[in-house]
């Protein structure tokens, strides 16, 4: 199952450098399931995971010219805030067991898991779709960009996911961004979240298994550089709907497997 979970992880890496997000939404399943880790435990490792691997895509970005900067720091810096409240205010004040009816317990872990398989379905709808918002002027609305960038970091704090696929459209509808640099700018944005996060995590004494963490983070990177290389082949949104469909597929399993098993 390790072995499974090695090979999902270069998946991780691909599906970011492919089409800036997606990649993340596979990574709580992943360590939950083939590696069997806690799913509190997980949204850090996620969050690490993710961040590592967005670091190297968005450098690759950099030196293609796809990088927006000003746009990146208007997303991140609300969602940083939103981030840091949610890991280190809220998140540990949540119980480990939640309320019992009956003789069925609702624990912290299951509300994670079946939160997170809702994020799944929401974002493999938005993927088959393949709806592209409409550029309405030619002018950056930076207060709204912000006000996304916050309500992401909710997503990034409470889940240990990128959001790639919230941040993406809200770089192409909002800063105007063609989809190349809309993508790299993504990945840049889930760096900066994802790094604060951990970093947070770190700082409340959350328990780390660095060789576990960074052997799964090596896999991912593998991923990263691949997929970046095929990106410059491959037009990502093409593969969006077929990803979608797994995603989809992915998040129902979640769901039946928490409730029914």
């Amino acid at each position: 199952m390790e072995y499974l979970g090695f090979f999902a992880s270069i998946i991780i890496g691909i599906t970011l450098g492919l089409i800036g997000g997606g990649g993340s939404i596979l990574t709580i399943p992943i360590l939950v399931y083939l590696f069997k880790v806690n799913p509190d435990q997980a949204t850090s490792y996620s969050l690490f995971i993710v961040g590592l691997t967005a670091l190297f895509g968005s450098y690759s970005h950099y030196k293609m010219g796809n990088l927006k900067l000003k746009s990146a720091l208007y997303f991140a810096v609300p969602s940083v805030v939103s981030i840091l409240i949610i890991r280190e205010v809220i998140f540990p004040q949540i119980a480990s067991t939640l309320f019992s009816v009956a003789s069925y317990t609702v624990s912290k872990d299951f509300l994670i898991m079946i939160i997170f398989s809702i994020l799944m379905i929401t974002a493999a709808i938005s993927m088959i779709k393949k709806n592209e918002p409409k550029i309405k002027s030619a002018e950056t609305n930076y207060s709204q960009l912000s006000l996304i960038g916050f309500l992401v970091g909710i997503v990034t704090g409470f889940l240990g996911a990128g959001g790639g696929f919230l941040i993406i459209p809200a770089l192409l509808f909002f800063a105007n961004l063609p989809m190349k640099q809309a993508v790299g700018t993504s990945l840049l944005i889930i760096t900066i979240n994802s790094s604060i996060g951990f970093a947070g995590d770190l700082y409340i004494g959350t328990p780390i298994d660095y060789t576990f963490l960074m052997s799964v983070s090596a896999m991912a990177l593998i991923g990263m550089f691949i997929g970046s290389q095929l990106s410059k082949k491959i037009d990502g949104t093409k593969l969006k709907p077929l990803f979608g469909w797994f995603v989809l597929i992915m998040g129902f399993y979640i769901i039946a497997k928490e409730v029914l098993f």
